[in-house]
Parts: structure tokens; C-alpha cells; sequence
């Protein structure tokens, strides 16, 4: 059995920030196919700055953990700072992470990325760069099994 922290424990016993927002002002998804993982990530932003999030996380303890801290790594930052979000700096919070389990912080990098993109959609019309054409799926590397219809 992998060892977890005792930030990774005490966040997956005790998540912050879970739950739906149904006024958010972005909303992203990604889901990793393999592990079963999905997460969805919300944020709400005034004035460029992301003043609260919420998350619902459908996966394993790493992965409500990294889901969990990476809403508390979000919350006041500016929608510049937050879209530099890492996988390593949400393990590094977490005191690390098993390598088994470093999709995981990987998976919540992309959920912050795909609901500050829906954000940006919805008010600027332009998303992040590389990520406008993806429905939402922030990383191919997992999706190369998917069909794709014409797009």
C-alpha cells in the first residue's frame, strides 16, 4: 500500500471546497479513462481574481486530496497566477505524492486549467492557448482512444 502524507490524509478525510457551484462563473472536467478518475472544478472570479472554488471529484483518496488543495491554492489569485498552477507544486503541498499517484495532482493542474478556460471562453471568447479546440479535455495523451466525429 502506498504511503500518503498526513496533508494528503487529513485532506482526503477532511476536503475543503466540495460541492457544486451552480453560479460559477467557469467549469471544468477532465477525466482520466484509465484510473476512472473524473473531477470537476469550479471558480468563481471578481475582478480577474478567483474569489472562491469548489470541487466534486469522482476518484481515489489522491485524487479528492489534490483536488482539495488545489481549490486552496486558487482562491486569490489572480486568474494569471492560478493558470500557473503545477502538478508538482499541488504534490509539493501535499507533502508529495506516491509516483503511482502523480496523475492525480496532474488531473487537478487540468481541472484548474479547464475551468479557468471555460471562464475565459465565456468572457473573452478566447481561451487558453492549445486548449480551445479540446472539448473541455485538458490533455490528449489520454484521449487517443476516444472517437473523434467531424470537428
Amino acid at each position: 500500500m502506498p504511503q500518503y502524507s498526513a496533508k494528503v490524509m487529513d485532506h482526503f478525510a477532511h476536503p475543503r471546497n466540495v460541492g457544486e457551484m451552480p453560479d460559477a462563473d467557469g467549469v471544468g472536467t477532465v477525466g482520466n479513462p484509465v484510473c476512472g478518475d473524473i473531477m470537476k472544478m469550479y471558480i468563481k472570479v471578481r475582478d480577474g481574481v478567483i474569489v472562491d472554488a469548489k470541487f466534486q471529484t469522482f476518484g481515489c483518496g489522491a485524487a479528492i486530496a489534490t483536488s482539495s488543495i488545489s481549490t486552496e491554492m486558487i482562491i486569490g489569485k489572480s486568474i494569471d497566477e492560478a493558470v500557473q498552477l503545477t502538478n508538482a507544486a499541488v504534490a509539493d503541498a501535499l507533502d508529495g505524492l506516491p509516483p503511482m499517484k502523480m496523475h492525480c495532482s496532474l488531473l487537478a493542474e487540468e481541472a484548474v486549467k479547464s475551468a479557468i478556460n471555460d471562464y475565459l471562453l465565456r468572457t473573452t471568447g478566447v481561451g487558453l492557448p492549445g486548449m480551445e479546440a479540446k472539448d473541455g479535455a485538458a490533455c490528449d495523451h489520454h484521449h487517443h482512444d476516444m472517437a473523434h466525429g467531424d470537428e
